[in-house]
């Protein structure tokens, strides 16, 4: 989001506003920067039990009480009398049945996703957040702790995806790109990561191109120029200039432009759907990229929430039509192993504003797709941590004000480590966390 959001709080408007004045000088440099060294051959059809992280992040806060609505618990209507939705078949504003289940459905937004739940590709973890007794309720600490993988440490800077890569070797050995950041800059959940390199332009309309521009002798003279420049210099400046450049040739040769998905899927004309499809170029040109963050704004919703036909249900249609099209494409069609994890700072207050809309909560839904997911189920524990819901009547709620976060999401995405991802250094991957035992999110 670039410009003023009027549904969002102050300081969601003020991060949005220096992503985009970031986002103008990453486009700069990343234009200058020319493809002079000679093209990349990687490896094709690798063979890893490692799947290729998608790291999906929904900036703003997402209200998943919305996104799959807790129908069956009879507080939620009470609480949110104008926005709450009802039990399939009720009207305009029912969910969407979800097989075996009389208590939870789907937002008419997200119904897109229930091809992909059918398919058991699709699991739902309700009320995760941070297990910690004073959770931060600003988008900026929030995503930051939760990108970084611990919980109020400013010593911590580097990502848990970032340390999770650096824990491991390449998939594909020499791979000159092992992870891309699809947003204005590298996401803090990538920082740390060896080879990893944002680039924004995957999220337009027509395929980024880095190579310099102007006719051919004078792009000629100007790499000639640059070449000798780069190589005149020391390290670590000449080192960096070189991966860069050879990074550029890689991804200007993947050839975005001309990628057909596959398989009957149709990816959404908007950034995030431009985003997924780039996402899945990378994936099935096997050069060894292994995650990929994409951020998705536009969630912070203090006014008017329109759960049915405003402003939630359009960021809800554009996030499962994007996913959809990326299971038939890719995880379906192309039977690679990828995992979608979606995830969001915090949830939304349980009750409704005055405004039509939900203020900073707590508890919030996560997502993930893929082979190897547990799905067509919902993932959920109640107070005591069994199986089951938390509530949200009186003296269920957090601090009297929000859904309880009662499955850490850390426990969540360590299961996605260990078993898709191939790395049981997990106190690495998330300092002082208390391992648990894992919610069988995951088939392996």
């Amino acid at each position: 989001m670039s410009r003023h959001d009027c549904h969002a709080c102050d300081e969601y408007n003020e991060l949005s506003r220096r992503g985009f004045l970031k986002l103008g000088g990453l486009a700069l440099m990343a234009s200058a920067v020319p493809a002079w060294l000679p093209r990349v051959v990687m490896a094709k059809n690798f063979v890893s039990g490692r799947d290729v992280v998608v790291y999906l992040y929904l900036r703003g806060g997402a209200d998943g009480l919305t996104m799959l609505a807790p129908y069956g618990d009879p507080a939620y209507a009470t609480i949110r009398p104008t926005l709450a939705l009802t039990a399939p078949g009720g009207g305009a504003n029912s969910t969407v049945a979800l097989p075996n289940s009389n208590f939870f459905g789907l937002a008419p937004g997200m119904a897109p996703l229930l091809e992909v739940y059918n398919e058991g590709k699709l699991a739902m973890v309700h009320a995760s957040g941070f297990m910690v007794s004073n959770p931060s309720r600003s988008h900026f600490d929030a995503q930051r702790f939760m990108e970084v993988g611990k919980f109020n440490d400013p010593t911590l800077f580097t990502g848990w995806l970032g340390r999770h890569l650096a824990d491991t070797g390449a998939v594909v050995p020499g791979a000159q790109l092992r992870a891309i950041g699809v947003a204005n800059g590298l996401q803090q959940s990538l920082v740390g990561s060896p080879k990893a390199l944002p680039v924004p332009g995957l999220a337009q309309s027509s395929a980024p191109n880095y190579s310099i521009t102007g006719a051919s002798g004078t792009a000629a003279t100007r790499l000639s120029r640059l070449n000798a420049m780069y190589s005149a210099v020391a390290d670590p400046l000449r080192s960096a200039a070189e991966t860069t450049q050879s990074t550029i040739t890689l991804l200007n040769s993947i050839g975005f432009s001309t990628y057909s998905p596959v398989n009957g899927a149709v990816y959404p004309t908007t950034a995030l759907g431009y985003a997924m499809k780039s996402a899945a170029a990378l994936i099935k040109a096997d050069v060894g990229v292994e995650a990929i963050a994409i951020d998705r704004s536009g969630w912070d919703l203090h006014a008017s929430l329109g759960p049915v036909n405003g402003a939630m249900n359009t960021l809800m249609d554009d996030l499962a039509r994007g996913m959809l099209a990326f299971h038939r494409d890719v995880i379906a069609g192309s039977n690679r192993n990828a995992v979608v994890v979606v995830m969001s700072e915090f949830g939304r207050r349980a009750a409704e504003n005055g405004s039509a809309g939900v203020d900073h909560g707590y508890g919030n839904l996560m997502l993930l797709m893929g082979h190897r997911i547990n799905g067509g189920q919902v993932f959920s524990r109640n107070q005591a941590g069994q199986a089951g819901w938390p509530g949200l009547g009186p003296g269920q709620l957090f601090q009297n004000l929000d859904l309880a976060a009662t499955i850490d999401f850390r426990n969540v995405l360590s299961e996605v480590c260990a078993n898709l991802l191939q790395n049981n250094n997990l106190a690495n991957v998330f300092p002082g966390f208390a391992q648990q035992s894992f919610i069988g999110v995951t088939t392996t």
